[in-house]
Protein backbone atom coordinates (compact mmCIF):
# COMPACT_ATOMS: atom_id res chain seq x y z
CA UNK A 1 0.00 0.00 0.00
CA UNK A 2 1.47 3.08 -1.20
CA UNK A 3 1.16 6.71 1.37
CA UNK A 4 -1.42 8.26 -1.40
CA UNK A 5 -3.67 5.10 -0.85
CA UNK A 6 -2.83 4.87 2.80
CA UNK A 7 -6.63 5.46 5.09
CA UNK A 8 -5.42 7.96 7.10
CA UNK A 9 -4.70 9.92 4.15
CA UNK A 10 -8.50 9.95 3.55
CA UNK A 11 -8.87 10.92 7.11
CA UNK A 12 -6.74 13.88 7.10
CA UNK A 13 -8.56 15.26 3.90
CA UNK A 14 -11.99 14.33 5.19
CA UNK A 15 -11.02 16.99 8.60
CA UNK A 16 -8.93 19.31 6.18
CA UNK A 17 -12.41 19.58 4.35
CA UNK A 18 -14.45 19.81 7.18
CA UNK A 19 -12.38 22.68 8.41
CA UNK A 20 -12.33 24.67 5.07
CA UNK A 21 -15.86 24.46 5.00
CA UNK A 22 -16.35 25.56 8.56
CA UNK A 23 -13.93 28.31 8.17
CA UNK A 24 -15.94 30.29 5.63
CA UNK A 25 -18.71 32.50 8.03
CA UNK A 26 -15.66 32.89 10.21
CA UNK A 27 -13.97 34.72 6.89
CA UNK A 28 -17.20 36.39 6.00
CA UNK A 29 -18.23 38.02 9.49
CA UNK A 30 -14.09 39.42 9.11
CA UNK A 31 -14.97 41.05 6.04
CA UNK A 32 -17.91 42.57 6.97
CA UNK A 33 -15.70 44.51 9.18
CA UNK A 34 -14.09 46.27 6.31
CA UNK A 35 -17.83 47.73 5.49
CA UNK A 36 -18.42 45.60 2.49
CA UNK A 37 -21.96 43.66 1.21
CA UNK A 38 -22.62 40.59 1.07
CA UNK A 39 -22.80 40.90 -2.78
CA UNK A 40 -19.13 42.19 -2.85
CA UNK A 41 -18.05 39.11 -0.80
CA UNK A 42 -20.26 36.19 -2.56
CA UNK A 43 -18.50 37.98 -5.87
CA UNK A 44 -15.16 37.79 -4.70
CA UNK A 45 -15.62 34.19 -3.65
CA UNK A 46 -16.76 33.10 -6.73
CA UNK A 47 -15.06 35.32 -9.21
CA UNK A 48 -11.84 34.03 -7.33
CA UNK A 49 -13.13 30.05 -7.19
CA UNK A 50 -14.96 30.23 -11.19
CA UNK A 51 -11.68 29.35 -12.95
CA UNK A 52 -11.06 26.46 -10.54
CA UNK A 53 -14.66 25.08 -11.42
CA UNK A 54 -14.10 25.47 -14.90
CA UNK A 55 -10.80 23.19 -14.56
CA UNK A 56 -12.89 20.94 -12.66
CA UNK A 57 -15.59 20.76 -15.30
CA UNK A 58 -13.70 20.32 -18.31
CA UNK A 59 -11.78 16.98 -16.60
CA UNK A 60 -14.87 15.87 -15.64
CA UNK A 61 -16.26 15.83 -19.23
CA UNK A 62 -12.49 14.47 -20.70
CA UNK A 63 -13.65 11.43 -18.57
CA UNK A 64 -17.51 11.32 -18.92
CA UNK A 65 -18.78 8.11 -21.61
CA UNK A 66 -21.67 10.54 -23.00
CA UNK A 67 -22.26 14.25 -23.65
CA UNK A 68 -25.02 16.26 -21.64
CA UNK A 69 -28.16 16.64 -23.22
CA UNK A 70 -29.89 20.22 -23.25
CA UNK A 71 -32.23 19.22 -20.85
CA UNK A 72 -29.42 18.06 -18.26
CA UNK A 73 -27.56 21.48 -18.73
CA UNK A 74 -30.94 23.06 -17.88
CA UNK A 75 -31.00 20.83 -14.48
CA UNK A 76 -27.74 21.72 -13.91
CA UNK A 77 -28.59 25.81 -14.24
CA UNK A 78 -31.68 25.38 -11.89
CA UNK A 79 -29.44 23.17 -9.21
CA UNK A 80 -26.91 25.82 -9.49
CA UNK A 81 -28.87 28.51 -8.85
CA UNK A 82 -30.73 26.70 -6.24
CA UNK A 83 -27.41 24.94 -4.66
CA UNK A 84 -24.86 27.37 -4.73
CA UNK A 85 -26.30 30.88 -5.80
CA UNK A 86 -29.77 31.05 -3.72
CA UNK A 87 -28.51 28.87 -0.62
CA UNK A 88 -24.75 31.00 -0.59
CA UNK A 89 -26.80 34.16 -1.20
CA UNK A 90 -29.07 34.20 1.63
CA UNK A 91 -26.36 32.52 3.79
CA UNK A 92 -23.93 35.66 3.50
CA UNK A 93 -26.90 37.95 3.63
CA UNK A 94 -27.81 36.21 7.57
CA UNK A 95 -24.45 36.33 8.12
CA UNK A 96 -24.49 40.07 9.04
CA UNK A 97 -27.04 39.66 11.80
CA UNK A 98 -25.97 36.75 13.85
CA UNK A 99 -22.68 34.49 15.00
CA UNK A 100 -20.73 32.41 12.90
CA UNK A 101 -21.59 29.39 15.32
CA UNK A 102 -25.56 29.76 14.77
CA UNK A 103 -24.98 30.19 11.71
CA UNK A 104 -23.34 27.19 11.26
CA UNK A 105 -25.86 25.17 13.43
CA UNK A 106 -28.59 26.26 11.38
CA UNK A 107 -26.98 25.30 7.92
CA UNK A 108 -26.24 21.73 9.77
CA UNK A 109 -29.70 20.96 10.08
CA UNK A 110 -30.05 20.40 6.20
CA UNK A 111 -30.58 16.79 6.51
CA UNK A 112 -33.55 17.09 8.40
CA UNK A 113 -35.01 19.56 5.90
CA UNK A 114 -33.91 16.68 2.81
CA UNK A 115 -35.79 14.26 5.17
CA UNK A 116 -39.37 16.11 6.01
CA UNK A 117 -39.15 16.93 1.89
CA UNK A 118 -38.87 13.50 0.78
CA UNK A 119 -41.91 12.48 2.97
CA UNK A 120 -43.71 15.30 1.54
CA UNK A 121 -42.63 15.32 -2.10
CA UNK A 122 -41.43 11.34 -2.37
CA UNK A 123 -43.64 9.81 0.32
CA UNK A 124 -40.62 8.92 2.24
CA UNK A 125 -42.05 7.23 5.14
CA UNK A 126 -41.09 9.01 9.01
CA UNK A 127 -39.82 6.01 11.51
CA UNK A 128 -39.96 6.86 15.35
CA UNK A 129 -36.07 7.25 15.51
CA UNK A 130 -36.31 10.30 12.18
CA UNK A 131 -39.54 12.02 14.66
CA UNK A 132 -36.92 11.48 17.81
CA UNK A 133 -33.84 13.05 15.58
CA UNK A 134 -36.21 15.98 14.52
CA UNK A 135 -36.79 16.48 18.11
CA UNK A 136 -33.29 16.40 18.99
CA UNK A 137 -31.84 18.65 16.77
CA UNK A 138 -34.43 21.40 16.92
CA UNK A 139 -34.14 21.54 20.10
CA UNK A 140 -30.52 22.31 19.84
CA UNK A 141 -31.09 24.38 17.72
CA UNK A 142 -33.65 26.49 20.43
CA UNK A 143 -30.83 26.56 22.79
CA UNK A 144 -28.67 27.91 20.64
CA UNK A 145 -30.92 30.68 19.45
CA UNK A 146 -31.58 31.25 23.24
CA UNK A 147 -28.26 31.88 24.19
CA UNK A 148 -27.76 34.58 21.09
CA UNK A 149 -31.00 36.28 22.16
CA UNK A 150 -29.98 36.19 25.47
CA UNK A 151 -26.80 37.98 24.85
CA UNK A 152 -28.11 41.43 23.63
CA UNK A 153 -32.03 41.05 24.03
CA UNK A 154 -32.38 44.96 22.05
CA UNK A 155 -30.64 42.93 19.03
CA UNK A 156 -33.52 40.47 19.34
CA UNK A 157 -34.58 41.48 15.70
CA UNK A 158 -31.54 40.79 14.19
CA UNK A 159 -31.43 37.32 15.31
CA UNK A 160 -34.53 36.36 13.98
CA UNK A 161 -33.96 38.23 10.95
CA UNK A 162 -30.09 36.68 10.44
CA UNK A 163 -31.18 33.27 11.55
CA UNK A 164 -34.54 33.45 9.30
CA UNK A 165 -32.37 34.18 6.00
CA UNK A 166 -29.69 31.49 6.88
CA UNK A 167 -32.60 28.66 7.38
CA UNK A 168 -33.52 29.66 3.98
CA UNK A 169 -30.34 29.11 2.65
CA UNK A 170 -30.75 25.36 4.55
CA UNK A 171 -34.17 25.37 2.51
CA UNK A 172 -32.58 25.94 -0.67
CA UNK A 173 -29.64 23.36 -0.28
CA UNK A 174 -32.15 20.64 0.63
CA UNK A 175 -33.99 21.19 -2.32
CA UNK A 176 -30.58 21.19 -4.52
CA UNK A 177 -29.65 18.05 -2.35
CA UNK A 178 -33.13 16.59 -3.25
CA UNK A 179 -32.90 17.20 -6.69
CA UNK A 180 -29.35 16.04 -7.09
CA UNK A 181 -30.37 12.68 -5.64
CA UNK A 182 -33.11 12.56 -8.58
CA UNK A 183 -30.17 13.00 -11.58
CA UNK A 184 -26.78 12.03 -9.92
CA UNK A 185 -26.75 8.27 -11.49
CA UNK A 186 -27.39 10.27 -15.08
CA UNK A 187 -25.29 12.90 -14.61
CA UNK A 188 -22.27 11.91 -12.23
CA UNK A 189 -21.46 13.00 -8.91
CA UNK A 190 -18.41 15.12 -10.47
CA UNK A 191 -20.00 16.63 -13.25
CA UNK A 192 -23.29 17.89 -11.29
CA UNK A 193 -20.81 19.18 -8.83
CA UNK A 194 -18.24 21.07 -10.99
CA UNK A 195 -20.90 22.92 -14.11
CA UNK A 196 -23.65 23.82 -11.32
CA UNK A 197 -21.31 25.74 -9.05
CA UNK A 198 -19.72 26.98 -12.96
CA UNK A 199 -23.11 27.96 -13.22
CA UNK A 200 -23.90 29.79 -9.62
CA UNK A 201 -20.04 31.18 -10.15
CA UNK A 202 -21.67 33.15 -13.04
CA UNK A 203 -25.02 33.77 -11.50
CA UNK A 204 -23.31 35.52 -8.76
CA UNK A 205 -21.02 37.52 -10.87
CA UNK A 206 -23.79 38.43 -12.99
CA UNK A 207 -25.78 39.78 -10.29
CA UNK A 208 -22.76 42.20 -9.30
CA UNK A 209 -22.78 43.48 -12.89
CA UNK A 210 -26.20 44.45 -12.70
CA UNK A 211 -25.92 46.22 -9.77
CA UNK A 212 -22.74 48.20 -10.44
CA UNK A 213 -19.56 47.81 -12.33
CA UNK A 214 -17.48 44.92 -12.63
CA UNK A 215 -14.55 46.04 -12.63
CA UNK A 216 -14.87 47.75 -9.22
CA UNK A 217 -14.89 44.49 -7.65
CA UNK A 218 -11.33 44.48 -7.85
CA UNK A 219 -10.97 47.61 -6.62
CA UNK A 220 -11.60 46.50 -2.73
CA UNK A 221 -9.24 47.19 -0.14
CA UNK A 222 -6.14 44.45 0.03
CA UNK A 223 -7.45 42.52 3.15
CA UNK A 224 -10.94 42.11 1.21
CA UNK A 225 -8.94 40.63 -1.35
CA UNK A 226 -7.36 38.79 0.70
CA UNK A 227 -10.00 37.39 2.38
CA UNK A 228 -12.66 36.46 -0.23
CA UNK A 229 -9.32 34.78 -1.81
CA UNK A 230 -9.27 32.74 1.29
CA UNK A 231 -13.08 32.38 0.82
CA UNK A 232 -12.59 30.50 -2.57
CA UNK A 233 -9.29 28.41 -2.21
CA UNK A 234 -9.69 27.65 1.71
CA UNK A 235 -13.76 27.53 2.04
CA UNK A 236 -14.85 26.75 -1.36
CA UNK A 237 -12.27 24.90 -3.80
CA UNK A 238 -9.80 23.01 -1.84
CA UNK A 239 -12.46 21.28 0.68
CA UNK A 240 -14.57 20.62 -2.57
CA UNK A 241 -11.44 18.69 -3.99
CA UNK A 242 -10.31 16.96 -0.44
CA UNK A 243 -13.91 15.79 0.61
CA UNK A 244 -13.90 13.74 -3.10
CA UNK A 245 -10.87 12.17 -2.49
CA UNK A 246 -11.53 10.96 1.12
CA UNK A 247 -14.73 9.64 -0.31
CA UNK A 248 -13.03 8.02 -2.59
CA UNK A 249 -10.96 6.66 -0.12
CA UNK A 250 -13.20 5.63 2.42
CA UNK A 251 -16.46 5.87 1.32
CA UNK A 252 -19.42 7.99 1.91
CA UNK A 253 -20.27 6.95 5.93
CA UNK A 254 -17.54 7.72 7.11
CA UNK A 255 -16.67 11.02 5.65
CA UNK A 256 -20.40 12.12 6.56
CA UNK A 257 -19.37 11.72 10.04
CA UNK A 258 -16.23 13.97 10.03
CA UNK A 259 -18.58 16.49 8.67
CA UNK A 260 -19.98 16.62 12.40
CA UNK A 261 -16.76 18.38 13.27
CA UNK A 262 -18.00 21.45 11.53
CA UNK A 263 -20.49 23.29 13.81
CA UNK A 264 -17.81 22.63 17.10
CA UNK A 265 -14.83 23.66 14.86
CA UNK A 266 -16.91 26.85 13.70
CA UNK A 267 -18.01 28.19 17.40
CA UNK A 268 -14.35 27.40 18.53
CA UNK A 269 -13.13 29.52 15.28
CA UNK A 270 -16.06 32.48 15.86
CA UNK A 271 -14.48 32.65 19.46
CA UNK A 272 -10.46 32.88 18.96
CA UNK A 273 -11.20 35.21 16.01
CA UNK A 274 -14.32 36.85 16.20
CA UNK A 275 -14.44 37.40 20.06
CA UNK A 276 -17.62 35.43 20.00
CA UNK A 277 -18.91 34.75 23.64
CA UNK A 278 -18.75 30.77 24.19
CA UNK A 279 -21.15 29.45 26.66
CA UNK A 280 -22.71 26.04 28.01
CA UNK A 281 -25.97 26.55 26.46
CA UNK A 282 -24.37 27.07 22.80
CA UNK A 283 -22.58 23.96 23.43
CA UNK A 284 -25.20 21.80 24.42
CA UNK A 285 -27.25 22.87 21.44
CA UNK A 286 -24.58 22.81 19.30
CA UNK A 287 -23.98 18.63 20.88
CA UNK A 288 -27.92 18.14 20.19
CA UNK A 289 -28.10 19.28 16.68
CA UNK A 290 -24.86 16.82 15.81
CA UNK A 291 -26.43 14.34 18.17
CA UNK A 292 -29.97 14.45 16.09
CA UNK A 293 -27.77 14.88 12.38
CA UNK A 294 -25.83 11.63 13.46
CA UNK A 295 -29.27 10.21 14.45
CA UNK A 296 -31.18 10.57 11.22
CA UNK A 297 -27.78 9.99 9.09
CA UNK A 298 -27.06 6.33 10.13
CA UNK A 299 -28.66 4.65 7.08
CA UNK A 300 -25.57 4.92 4.23
CA UNK A 301 -26.83 6.96 1.48
CA UNK A 302 -24.72 7.98 -1.59
CA UNK A 303 -23.56 11.62 -1.56
CA UNK A 304 -21.60 14.40 -3.53
CA UNK A 305 -18.43 15.69 -1.62
CA UNK A 306 -20.40 19.12 -1.20
CA UNK A 307 -23.08 16.98 0.88
CA UNK A 308 -20.55 14.45 3.36
CA UNK A 309 -19.24 18.10 4.00
CA UNK A 310 -22.44 19.32 4.99
CA UNK A 311 -21.41 22.55 3.36
CA UNK A 312 -24.60 24.85 2.49
CA UNK A 313 -24.00 28.00 1.53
Amino acid sequence: MTIREHPALGWWMAFAGAFGFSFKAVLVKLAYRYGVDAETILALRMGFALPFFLLLGWAAEQRAAHRLSVRQWGILFVLGFLGYYGSSYLDFLGLRYISAGLERMILFCYPTLVVLMSAAFLGTRLDRRTLASLVVCYAGLALALVHDLGQNPGSAHDVWLGGGLVFASAVAYALYLLGTGQVVAQIGASRLSAWATTFACLLVLGQFAVMRPLPSLWQQPAPVLWLGLAMALVSTVAPVWLVSEAIRRLGSGPVSMSATLGPVLTLLLGAWLLDEPLAFTQLAGCGLVIAGVVMMSRRPRPVSAATAAGEGG
